[in-house]
C-alpha cells in the first residue's frame, strides 16, 4: 500500500487512510501514533480467522483477494463472498463475540487491523465516524441482501453473467481492466458462491466464450461484451444453440456476439 509508514518494521496506516481506503470522508485529521492502524500480511491458503474463534478485530482488505465460507459439521463450504480491496471483514462477529464464518485468502494478502474497542472509543469521540463506520457494515449487508435476491430471481446462466459483470466492475473500481482478469477464485468456489455446481459454471462459461460473450483462457477472462452479459436471461439448450448459431453467422459474418446472443 503506498499510503502507510513503518513502524518498528511494521506498516501502518493513519485514520484518514483507512477513511480513504472505505470510501468515506475523512472523518478526523489524525496524526498521533496512538491512531496508526497496523498492516498485516497473509499468504495464499491462509486463514485470517476461523468459526468460532473470540471476535477482536475488524479487517479492511488493502490488497488481494479472499473468500468468507461457512462450514457445515461434514466439512462441506458455502462461500459467502470474495472480499477484495477496501471490504471489511470480520462484521459477523459483533453480535455474539465470535466470528461465524471464516475468511481464506486466495492469493497474498494485505490487510489493515482494525481493533474494535479501539474503534468503538473513537466512534464515542467522534459520532460522525461511528456513523460513517454503521454505513460500511450497511454496504456490506445490502451486498449480501442483492446476492440473495440474485440467487431466487435469475437462471443459472444469468447468475454467472451478473458475477462476471460485477466482477469487472469492481477491477475497474480498484484501477485494473475491466476487459481482461484473473479470477483468483476457482469454479467450484464461483459455483458454492452462486448455488451452482461447479459442471454448471464451467459449461456456462464455455457456452459464452462459445458465442462471444467472453473468452477464456484457464483462470483468464476477457470480456467482450459486457452490455449483453448484463441483459442475458437464459441460453438455450447447447444442441439448440449450436444450430441457430451456425444458421446467424451464416447470415451475418460481421454479426456482434450481442446480435448471435439475440438470434439465439
Amino acid at each position: 500500500m503506498e499510503a502507510g509508514r513503518q513502524r518498528q518494521g511494521d506498516l501502518w496506516s493513519n485514520l484518514k487512510e483507512v477513511c480513504d481506503l472505505l470510501h468515506i470522508p475523512s472523518a478526523v485529521s489524525v496524526t498521533t501514533e496512538e491512531l496508526l492502524f497496523q498492516h498485516v500480511q497473509f499468504k495464499t491458503g491462509q486463514r485470517i480467522h476461523t468459526i468460532g474463534q473470540p471476535f477482536d478485530t475488524l479487517y479492511i482488505v488493502n490488497s488481494g483477494f479472499l473468500k468468507t465460507v461457512l462450514i457445515d459439521e461434514f466439512g462441506n463450504e458455502q462461500v459467502l463472498s470474495f472480499p477484495m480491496k477496501g471490504d471489511m471483514l470480520g462484521v459477523d462477529g459483533i453480535h455474539t463475540r465470535h466470528y461465524s464464518s471464516e475468511a481464506v485468502a486466495l492469493s497474498d494478502c494485505d490487510l489493515t487491523l482494525l481493533p474494535f474497542k479501539k474503534l468503538t472509543a473513537l466512534g464515542r469521540v467522534h459520532l460522525e465516524l461511528e456513523n460513517m463506520m454503521y454505513g460500511v457494515m450497511s454496504r456490506e449487508l445490502v451486498r449480501e441482501q442483492a446476492m440473495i435476491g440474485m440467487l431466487g430471481a435469475l437462471s443459472a446462466e444469468a447468475r454467472v453473467a451478473r458475477f462476471l459483470v460485477t466482477l469487472a466492475d469492481r477491477f475497474a473500481q480498484m484501477g485494473y481492466s475491466a476487459k481482461l482478469f484473473n479470477l483468483r477464485m476457482t469454479r467450484h468456489e464461483i459455483g458454492s458462491y452462486l448455488g451452482l455446481t461447479l459442471e454448471t459454471v464451467s459449461r456456462t462459461l464455455s457456452a459464452f466464450n462459445e458465442i462471444g460473450l467472453i473468452s477464456v483462457d484457464q483462470r483468464t477472462i476477457g470480456i467482450k461484451d459486457a452490455e449483453a452479459l448484463k441483459t442475458l436471461r437464459r441460453l438455450p439448450p447447447s444442441r439448440t444453440r449450436a444450430k441457430q448459431l451456425a444458421a446467424a453467422r451464416s447470415k451475418n459474418e460481421a454479426a456482434t456476439p450481442a446480435q448471435l446472443l439475440a438470434a439465439l
